[in-house]
């Protein structure tokens, strides 16, 4: 029995929740299990000494006011025997604002310089590379609408990239993308 079940009403609903949250946290927390059950079935017998891996999870409440989870780190990468290696490519942790005119995005990136960046800009996503030695991480995107791959702004301080770029009606589509020059 969960302890912090026992107080509900007939109902099944908490009487002391008088806002609605409980269905929210709960999917939450299921979300959460889900993706740390997840993270433990991570091959750890196959790092190898002095090679870091990281794994983490982000929550931030959406644009339509519901909460967010994201998984940043490591990728776990299948091989065809059915096992799972580990990636040295990372997924950095990655923050996106919609806003009325413009969307902007801001990628922690510790650690890199900004020469190592490789950025890409398309009318429905934003794709960030880095591939050196010493670190490699690689992240998408996707855009809530079009936007105009030409308007892009982006600067590196700190090992924080931030872009921005303007919302517009949908043009010709260049598939390869505008390559962005970082200040």
């Amino acid at each position: 029995m969960d302890p912090f079940r026992r107080d509900r009403n007939h109902r099944g609903r908490d009487p002391f929740d008088f806002f609605g949250f409980d269905n929210e946290f709960e999917r939450m927390f299921r979300e959460m299990e889900r993706m740390m059950e997840h993270a433990f079935r991570m091959p750890f017998d196959k790092l190898e000494p002095g090679k870091s891996f990281v794994r983490g999870f982000s929550i931030r409440v959406g644009p339509d006011g519901k909460p967010r989870i994201e998984e940043f780190g490591n990728h776990q990468v299948p091989s065809d025997k059915g096992e799972s290696s580990i990636s040295d490519e990372r997924e950095p942790l990655t923050d996106v604002m919609d806003g009325p005119n413009d969307i902007s995005v801001t990628v922690e990136l510790p650690g890199v310089e900004k020469e190592d960046i490789d950025l890409r800009v398309t009318e429905d996503h934003l794709e960030m590379t880095v591939d050196t030695p010493q670190r490699k991480y690689h992240k998408t995107v996707e855009f809530s609408g079009e936007v105009k791959p030409k308007t892009t702004k982006a600067t590196y301080k700190n090992g924080i990239l931030d872009v921005v770029v303007q919302r517009s009606e949908p043009e010709t589509k260049d598939e390869q993308g505008f390559h962005v020059d970082i200040n």
